[in-house]
């Protein structure tokens, strides 16, 4: 018997749709994103204010000063796991909103579950701070637990994370620093900020995303440079031999679902192995809730990490 495509509206669980609903009625009373101030946007989400839940910061993480890019944050959020390798991680926000603290329970779960120490990055946030900022200061933190932290390493992010965890395997790829990378998470990212069709016709409806708030976000990040340069857009990036698997999971109401279909085909056709796990209804983000298919996600990418670094 052939499964049912996630696509299909019957696969959509009724928490899901019933969620998905209420959040949707939720974000219309509020601005759009795109049309308030950054700093009120991060102010808020610090405070526990919007539809995020409060995920940090939490007893168990602490900062930690390490070497970082000129002009960068130079320190990363610790959660320690038990030493058998780590986990870096680059948080989500558009480029824009975010820090690792805010993180702390994820990351204290994925330490938990699997037995690594996890380093989430902060970076340089946009628009105060343009490309290659951000890149600089991934980068700069993947280098820092390449040359301190034993064992193996996986990297991975969620959103503009997972933009930012490409960009990194390709920026150590491309330096030969590589080899001890072996896997990479990445959560409904987005790899091509020309806008791929799914991101590009998903228009006004506000779910957590919109194609507004997607091209907001990227001019914040690029202040008109070129959104096809392959060092931004890693879908049209050339990917080097020898990849480490990858997990590429998303909703199926993502604006950002072509993003994670096309990078996964592309990793294949380089010769990588990608596992694509779809979440019927998952909205973008819809990993940071309280919903089973937030769990299934969870459980998918706690495995996958373990595995890697078996």
């Amino acid at each position: 018997m052939t499964a049912a495509s996630p696509f299909d509206p019957a696969a959509v669980a009724p928490e899901t749709a019933a969620f998905n609903e209420t959040l949707e009625k939720a974000l219309a009373l509020m601005p759009p994103v795109h049309t308030i101030p950054p700093e009120l946007t991060r102010k808020a989400r610090a405070e526990g204010r919007g539809v995020f839940p409060m995920a940090g910061p939490l007893p168990g993480s602490d900062w930690v000063s390490i070497p970082g890019a000129p002009g960068g944050p130079g320190r990363v959020r610790l959660t320690p796991g038990g030493g058998r390798g780590t986990y870096l991680h680059i948080h989500g926000g558009g480029w824009t909103l975010g820090c690792p603290d805010q993180s702390d329970a994820h990351n204290q779960r994925i330490a938990r579950n699997t037995g690594l120490d996890v380093v989430s990055a902060q970076y340089r946030l946009s628009p105060e701070h343009r490309w290659p900022g951000c890149a600089e200061d991934a980068e700069a933190a993947a280098r820092w637990v390449l040359q301190t932290r034993p064992g193996p390493v996986v990297i991975g992010g969620e959103s503009a994370g997972a933009h930012l965890t490409m960009v990194t395997f390709l920026r150590l790829a491309a330096a030969g620093l590589a080899g001890r990378v072996a896997g990479l998470v990445l959560n409904y990212g987005v790899f091509d900020l020309r806008m791929t069709p799914s991101a590009r016709v998903w228009g006004t409806r506000y779910l957590i995303l919109s194609t507004p708030v997607i091209d907001w976000f990227a001019a914040n990040l690029l202040d008109g440079a070129d959104r096809a340069d392959p060092a931004v857009s890693p879908l049209l990036a050339a990917l080097p031999a020898g990849l480490p698997p990858a997990l590429f999971q998303c909703g199926t109401a993502d604006p950002l679902i072509d993003d994670t279909l096309f990078m996964a085909a592309r990793w294949q056709a380089a010769g990588g192995r990608a596992e694509v796990a779809l979440h019927p209804g998952g909205v973008h983000a819809f990993d940071m809730f309280d919903l089973s298919i937030a769990r299934d996600s969870h459980a998918r990418q706690d495995a996958f990490v373990a595995a890697c670094a078996a």
